[in-house]
């Protein structure tokens, strides 16, 4: 499997290149910027693999994911936030987000599921794990959710949720309905507002009210029902079309799609 690590940090990402190639059998390419690492790309024939810095000099990993998906059929992806891993209040499960300082056995366990995850084609994400990452980097705009043939949005507004809306659903009652989805596509939009706020709460209290709620409806329900993420205390189908991810005249026309089907939903 080909690889490309993006950190504007060489002497780091030399460090997880180099881990890589000792614990794998993976080829792994390196770039310190997007506009590098769409040159590397440009020169190779394949890339399975994108291990990317959220946000850094010369980085938006958005974007550069988005570039990338449309290079590259099946892409998956991981994300290196700026934040520490101790702001975390969620421990999700087979996460792809990996804060500082980065957790190198847990990067190499997801290097191996993404291996096999590839070969369905999509690059599946636990909503959750998006959530938080959008929050603790203190994003404002719209998170876009696909799972199968339902849709949903979660507006943000500087690290916190301000409204979100899930078929007939609004505000907390459509965070209930995507708190356990555990494998979505998304999509991010910065310029994208809440029509009205619903919700007042901090992020991570919205959230971890929503998973206990869900949590406690699901007593009772079939054995087979994957655990949901546990909150962290604080430091002391088909889907209705195949759609690559983040900026470009694609973002516009995945959100005006998706809006319509939530809408509709």
């Amino acid at each position: 499997m080909q690889l490309l690590i993006v950190h504007h940090d060489a002497d780091l990402g030399e460090q997880l290149v180099e881990m890589v190639k000792e614990y794998t059998e993976h080829n792994c390419g390196f770039a310190t910027t997007a506009a590098r690492a769409l040159d590397w790309a440009r020169g190779v024939t394949r890339c399975s693999l994108l291990i990317t810095q959220l946000e850094a000099e010369g980085i938006d990993g958005l974007e550069l994911g988005g570039s990338l998906s449309e290079m590259f059929a099946g892409l998956q992806t991981m994300f290196l936030p700026a934040y520490q891993s101790s702001e975390q209040r969620l421990e999700v499960p087979h996460t792809r987000v990996f804060p500082e300082p980065i957790d190198g056995e847990r990067l190499l366990g997801a290097i191996a599921r993404a291996e096999a995850q590839r070969q369905t084609g999509m690059d599946l994400f636990h909503a959750l794990d998006v959530l938080q990452m959008c929050c603790l980097s203190r994003r404002s705009g719209a998170v876009q959710l696909v799972k199968g043939s339902r849709t949903a949005i979660v507006y943000l507004r500087q690290g916190d949720i301000a409204h979100a809306e899930r078929g007939t659903a609004r505000g907390a009652n459509a965070i209930d309905e995507i708190a356990l989805w555990e494998a979505v596509e998304f999509a991010y939009d910065h310029s994208v507002r809440a029509p009205i706020p619903t919700i007042n709460t901090p992020w991570a209290e919205t959230i971890i009210a929503a998973v206990a709620r869900r949590k406690s409806q699901s007593v009772g329900a079939s054995s087979g029902a994957l655990e949901p993420p546990a909150a962290r205390q604080p430091p002391a189908e088909e889907k209705p079309s195949r759609w690559g991810r983040f900026g470009g005249s694609r973002k516009l026309g995945l959100f005006a799609l998706l809006c319509s089907l939530v809408t509709s939903a």
